[in-house]
């Protein structure tokens, strides 16, 4: 679970969030943003973590007062290449935070890093992933720890939605676009497997509240509420207007997760007690919302 190092709200003097430019950096920053956290954010026009001289390139930029959110990655690995470029990734970052050290270090993980488990996962439970996503996010997190020596937190999101993703993965950002084009919903399966759906402002609301906490540990971020597929299809649909139809098809594997994977968010609570999730019904309206403007 998370300890906060300071016990009130500090705007820190600078953020630097590698990999700004994707979906949960972006959110971040903009985040930031509302309080006029001074920031600076890099991507990879600034520091292409895969070139040579990364570390060295980034090390230049950061200050000792810093605090440095660790964002870029490419994801979702799916095989041994992104795998290999993903460690080269954080360890460019590692590298240059070990030449330049700053006052705090936020590592965005994934909840992939956990076994499967038929009962809600905690922060204190096993760390086995079983898939190259998982084992990438596990062995970054590890890297982190051992190769950098400022007070870290490391945040563990499940499955994230909202209007700016750029992945349009199986879930509510594809579903919402589906049916915005009056496309048909394709289910795998029945859609049944039950998932905890995060949205991506609520991820940025906890990224910055740990940096003005400072906070170091381990938190999961999950709503600690699961849907099916179909029930989100039919919100998306009913939000939508639109006859559009939902279909199911044949799997072609096992369902991932065993079809259940619940979060308790006890430390979520007991961490930032005032912080209340958006609801899945409200998240998917906000999401169709702000991805019309």
């Amino acid at each position: 679970m998370l300890v906060h190092q300071f016990d009130r709200a500090i705007v820190p003097k600078r953020v630097v969030i590698m990999g700004s430019g994707g979906f949960v950096g972006a959110a971040v920053a903009a985040r930031l943003a509302q309080d006029g956290v001074p920031t600076l954010c890099l991507g990879r026009a600034e520091v292409d973590l895969l070139a040579g001289d990364a570390a060295r390139r980034l090390a230049s930029l950061l200050r000792p007062e810093d605090s440095f959110v660790a964002v870029s990655a490419r994801a979702p690995c799916k095989n041994a290449d992104m795998l290999v470029e993903n460690m080269i990734i954080a360890r460019a970052m590692v590298a240059a935070l070990a030449r330049s050290p700053v006052a705090h270090v936020v590592n965005i993980s994934s909840d992939a890093v956990y076994a499967d488990s038929p009962v809600p996962l905690t922060e204190s439970s096993c760390a086995q992933p079983s898939s190259l996503h998982g084992a990438m996010h596990l062995a970054r997190e590890v890297l982190f720890a051992s190769e950098q020596k400022a007070p870290l937190a490391v945040l563990r999101p499940s499955l994230l939605y909202g209007a700016a993703d750029p992945h349009n993965g199986y879930g509510p950002n594809r579903f919402r676009r589906q049916a915005a084009a009056g496309e048909p919903i394709v289910l795998f399966g029945e859609g049944e497997e039950r998932r905890d759906h995060v949205y991506i402002d609520d991820v940025a609301e906890i990224v910055a509240r740990v940096i003005f906490r400072r906070s170091t540990g381990v938190l999961n971020i999950a709503t600690g509420a699961v849907h099916s597929f179909r029930t989100i299809a039919e919100k998306v649909v009913a939000l939508s207007g639109k006859p559009v139809a939902i279909k199911s098809s044949p799997r072609s594997g096992p369902m991932p997760h065993g079809g259940y994977r619940p979060f308790d968010i006890a430390c979520c609570r007991a961490a930032f007690p005032d912080f209340r999730y958006t609801p899945l019904d409200a998240g998917l309206a906000l999401a169709q919302t702000a991805e019309k403007l």
